[in-house]
């Protein structure tokens, strides 16, 4: 059937400035006439310019409210740009690192993902879009830019307001467009190409000796959170179906537009119930990941507790346990600047190229495209290697798995060993979500004052026992060894003599308001108090930086929303 392609006059709207993930708006604003059209349109204009017409694009998403919607309409003005083909996750569904994935391996000119990654969603809740670019990887700052330059002098979008593509049917349709132009939609099997990827990377037959028992080990029991986000089907395919999980180890698999009311980022605060059952001491893994599948949160028995910083520490010292790397070789390592240190410890004895970067996955692509990145991560629950361009939730926890099973060790014995050998970060991050924006602002306008200010150079802070001399202070900037781009006012840090560090930042993946991060680092040798607790281990740290930064008397906020 023959459909025709229209043009549609329209306007700029203000603010749909691209973040470090895309755009992050209330579902409501999308809802606009013309608003989610606009967006599509720019980003297909600004990422793929003349190499638009004739191209093949992955489109999924988490499951979230408004998703379907945003398929329906990605498919009509694709269709009227001249895209070739799209391939899309069945049900618009398909979690962030099976769209790199597919990106990947189908080597398409990139893909469009709808999600808001670990924000609320519903009705009232938060939608997203973002663009990956051909590598796999999030869009550069140089696209998101250009995006965002097109947005406010847009003028009209192209679109086919008749073309209906049934997403629930496996297989691919064809349609005419303008009567010439032949365009492609292939629906396809969410898990399919994903789970062939990890069956490359990792020892199956070893994860799941693991988990059915062998040589005397008792079965490992274990409990996974997918929040009723995308992960579910990911969930049942890999851990329950290939590798003999039982279904009691997969809780909240059926993705609901609203994530079941809840909130899908895995961590201590919002997922609550999953660290009660695994406190009771019947599973040796707890595992959970936010909406789209791209983070994850590991506990160990009794749902202790690995930090994001410890968990990318302890992959890198094992990662000789993984086929994959053994096949590739291990090159470099990254991490996030406010991400804790403890990366760079195994780095150095290791003597392996290490990168600080700033927060976003998309820092990371360059170093992995140019054959310099292994394996990276961000203390914000996201680990990753180079397998594909974005942080992966499913392959960090099959990644726990396998080093389980290689050193035939729980998580706190794996903790405890590498502690000892490495000695310990203690890390914790406070969360300061929806803070009236002019406060806030005013916050980071004294703490870039402050470190600027050469003075501070040496000045002492105290609190009970504790003094720490300032060694060095910046508002971070990072020079990308591949391509030279310069990334200025990245995070305010300042960093003591014995290396512990205090960083500030405001977050760029909330959807209104202002989410001030508050980062506290401190290195530990001393073995005898490996064991003990971060909020008591890093109290007069956390103190003195609410101290510096004044951060209760201008915001008015006394405790923070999240601790990590």
């Amino acid at each position: 059937m023959n459909y025709t392609s229209g043009t549609v006059e329209t306007g700029p709207f203000d603010g749909q400035k691209p973040g470090t993930s895309g755009l992050r708006k209330n579902v409501t604003v999308f809802q606009q006439m013309n608003y989610t059209q606009n967006f599509v349109q720019c980003t297909l204009s600004a990422a793929l310019g003349d190499k638009l017409v004739g191209s093949t694009l992955v489109v999924g998403g988490d499951g979230r409210y408004f998703g379907k919607e945003a398929v329906e309409i990605i498919i009509q003005m694709c269709a009227a740009n001249g895209v070739s083909k799209l391939i899309i996750g069945q049900n618009g569904i398909m979690s962030t690192p099976a769209v790199s994935c597919v990106i990947r391996k189908y080597q398409t000119s990139g893909g469009i993902i709808l999600t808001a990654s670990h924000n609320p969603g519903g009705p009232n809740g938060d939608f997203g879009i973002k663009f990956n670019t051909a590598n796999g990887g999030p869009a550069p700052s140089a696209v998101t830019d250009k995006i965002y330059e097109l947005t406010k002098q847009i003028k009209e979008y192209f679109i086919c307001k008749d073309l209906t593509v049934d997403i629930a049917q496996l297989g691919s349709q064809e349609f005419k467009i303008d009567g010439s132009k032949q365009f492609t939609v292939q629906i396809i099997d969410s898990v399919d190409d994903y789970l062939d990827l990890m069956k490359e990377i990792f020892d199956f037959g070893a994860i799941k000796s693991l988990l059915a028992g062998s040589e005397g080990q008792k079965p490992l029991n274990i409990l996974v959170d997918a929040m009723h986000g995308v992960m579910g089907p990911y969930v049942k395919r890999v851990l329950c179906q290939e590798l003999g999980a039982s279904e009691e180890s997969a809780i909240n698999c059926v993705p609901l537009l609203d994530f079941g009311g809840g909130h899908p980022d895995p961590n201590l605060t919002y997922a609550a119930k999953l660290v009660e059952t695994v406190s009771k001491g019947h599973h040796a893994l707890g595992a959970a990941f936010d909406g789209d599948g791209d983070r994850n949160m590991i506990l160990g028995h009794n749902s202790f507790f690995v930090t994001p910083s410890d968990s990318l520490a302890i992959i890198a010292a094992n990662l000789d346990c993984i086929p994959y790397f053994k096949k590739t070789g291990v090159k470099g390592y990254a991490r996030s600047m406010p991400t804790g240190a403890a990366l760079d410890r195994v780095a150095k004895q290791l003597g392996k190229e290490l990168f600080e970067v700033p927060t976003g996955w998309k820092f990371f692509g360059n170093l992995m495209d140019a054959g310099r990145l292994s394996l990276c991560g961000e203390e914000s629950f996201g680990t990753g290697s180079d397998h594909i361009r974005e942080k992966d939730g499913l392959w960090a926890v099959l990644a726990w798995l396998s080093i389980m099973a290689h050193n035939k060790q729980d998580v706190h014995d794996i903790l405890k060993d590498h502690w000892g050998k490495y000695g310990r970060n203690f890390f914790t991050r406070y969360d300061y979500e929806n803070c009236d924006s002019t406060p806030a602002d005013k916050m980071m306008a004294n703490l870039e004052a402050l470190v600027a200010d050469s003075s501070f150079i040496g000045k002492e802070y105290c609190h009970g026992e504790k003094t720490y001399k300032v060694a060095h202070a910046d508002n971070f900037e990072y020079t990308d060894p591949i391509d030279g781009s310069v990334s200025k006012k990245q995070g305010i840090r300042i960093i003591f003599e014995d290396g512990s560090r205090i960083v500030f930042r405001l977050s760029g993946t909330g959807s209104s308001g202002a989410t001030i991060r508050m980062y506290i680092d401190s290195y530990e040798a001393e073995k005898s108090k490996h064991s003990m607790t971060a909020q008591i281990m890093l109290k007069p740290l956390v103190e003195i930086a609410l101290q510096i930064s004044q951060l209760r008397e201008l915001t008015g906020r006394q405790q923070p929303t999240v601790i990590t």
